[in-house]
């Protein structure tokens, strides 16, 4: 296959695919091991053992898989590397202080406006800072040993990292006067994957305006709402931009749910708007947003399953018209807004991510194919599943985190492959009933 040259891939086996991260990062993943060194670490803090305490708190930060944090300690004394995004935090403690930064960017000549935007931001912030040191914005955040608790640890550092990950690009885009700098450790992904993605990122915005165009603005306000935040939802996931195009993405969605008094079909018009503008997008432009990094914490918090379940089942709730009504393509993304609503609004434990990529590869099987995925679980164009390949996965994804959810169940055998919206009603229904309790 010609993709497997561009790539580089060898042969698979059936269910592998490329190492192609999607979504955001979830820090909602934990193995017991890794929740076990919480504890260690908040009974080292009681103990006032605070050396001991941090070193137990970055091994429960660290993700084994992305090794994301680096500690190096010597007695009493060390520093620390955590990456999040497009940025490190770079820090160092001893037997009095823990100190932790980030480098924002360059400001070769001092600049009024960028001075007042961060002092406006500083309101915002409950554990960290702005600063400049010479030429160089940062972030900051400190805290004695003794009052460094894995609580205010956790949440000083994540308020650091996913911040300074978001302002980083926001700033320089906005003041001409600055100058990125400390990003050289993101990777380049291959410009065949970065190619693919520019083209489902433009074809899957056409077909939906196209779309949409056949529709009656009034009658199918609500079903064009779907279509508009799906589509924004599936781009997040599916093409993973990072920096301004994530951050453009994110304004489409503020768009519906902002508390204004505007009606639906406005908030359609202002999305369908938003979207021509990123229609309208070069290679050139696109391609900076594509990279891989490293992160550390979410940027969205977790959720018990009863929210989840109940995004899903409202969707599962307003869907049957729609399909009844000759839409079965709405009805299908009604269906995905229930799920995918939850991935990029909450931080969802793994066995859900994995679920949630499983139901996309299902959906999208081409894209995914494109990318060099072998596993096809659904054929478009005959509409087949592969339905052993689907329980298999599904049992699998079950099986790999037992050990943590032990009552972690699914019942393929209630699926149903009549069609993709039956599919897709019945996988997303099982989810609402499992059992995340540890």
């Amino acid at each position: 296959m010609v993709f497997d040259k561009l790539f580089g891939w060898g042969k698979k086996k059936k269910g592998e695919g490329p190492a192609i991260p999607f979504g955001r990062y979830s820090d909602n993943n934990k193995t017991v091991a890794k929740v076990n060194r919480w504890t260690d670490a908040d009974n080292f803090f009681k103990k006032q053992e605070y050396h001991n305490c941090l070193e137990a708190f970055f091994d429960y930060l660290r993700d084994d898989h992305e090794q994301n944090v680096v500690l190096e300690r010597n007695g009493n004394e060390g520093r620390f590397q955590i990456f999040q995004g497009s940025k490190i935090v770079r820090g160092d403690f001893n037997n009095e202080r823990l100190h932790a930064e980030i480098t924002l960017a360059k400001m070769p000549q001092p600049s009024v406006p960028v001075m007042r935007r961060l002092l406006e931001m500083n309101f915002n912030l409950y554990y960290s800072r702005y600063a400049l040191d010479q030429d160089r914005l940062c972030m900051r955040f400190d805290s004695d040993i003794k009052t460094a608790s894995p609580n205010k640890l956790y949440y000083g550092l994540k308020e650091l990292a996913t911040k300074a990950d978001k302002q980083d690009d926001l700033l320089v885009q906005e003041f001409a006067t600055l100058q990125t700098m400390d990003s050289d450790h993101v990777t380049e992904i291959p410009a065949a994957e970065k190619e693919v993605k520019y083209q489902y990122f433009k074809q899957w915005i056409t077909e939906t305006l196209d779309y949409i165009k056949t529709l009656e603005a009034d009658k199918f306000s609500g079903g064009i709402a779907y279509l508009l935040l799906t589509l924004a939802f599936r781009i997040d996931y599916l093409i993973s931009p990072e920096g301004k195009l994530q951050n453009e993405l994110e304004k489409i969605v503020e768009i519906y749910y902002r508390k204004d008094e505007k009606q639906t079909m406005e908030r359609n018009v202002a999305m369908i708007d938003a979207y021509g503008k990123l229609l309208a997008k070069t290679p050139e432009e696109v391609y900076p947003s594509l990279f891989r990094s490293k992160h550390t914490f979410s940027i969205v918090m977790p959720q018990n399953h009863a929210a989840v379940a109940d995004a899903i089942n409202a969707a599962i709730t307003n869907m049957p018209w729609y399909n009844d009504n000759g839409h079965p393509l709405i009805a299908s993304r009604v269906l995905e807004y229930g799920i995918a609503f939850c991935q990029y609004s909450y931080s969802l434990p793994k066995p859900l991510s994995d679920l949630f990529r499983l139901f996309m590869q299902v959906n999208y099987s081409d894209y995914f194919t494109a990318l060099g995925f072998p596993a096809q679980y659904y054929n478009a164009a005959n509409k087949a599943f592969d339905i052993d390949e689907v329980q298999d996965r599904i049992e699998e994804i079950v099986q790999t985190w037992k050990p943590k959810y032990p009552n972690l169940a699914f019942k393929t055998q209630l699926l149903k492959y009549d069609s993709l919206v039956d599919f897709n009603r019945t996988f997303t229904q099982e989810i609402t009933f499992m059992n995340f309790d540890a």
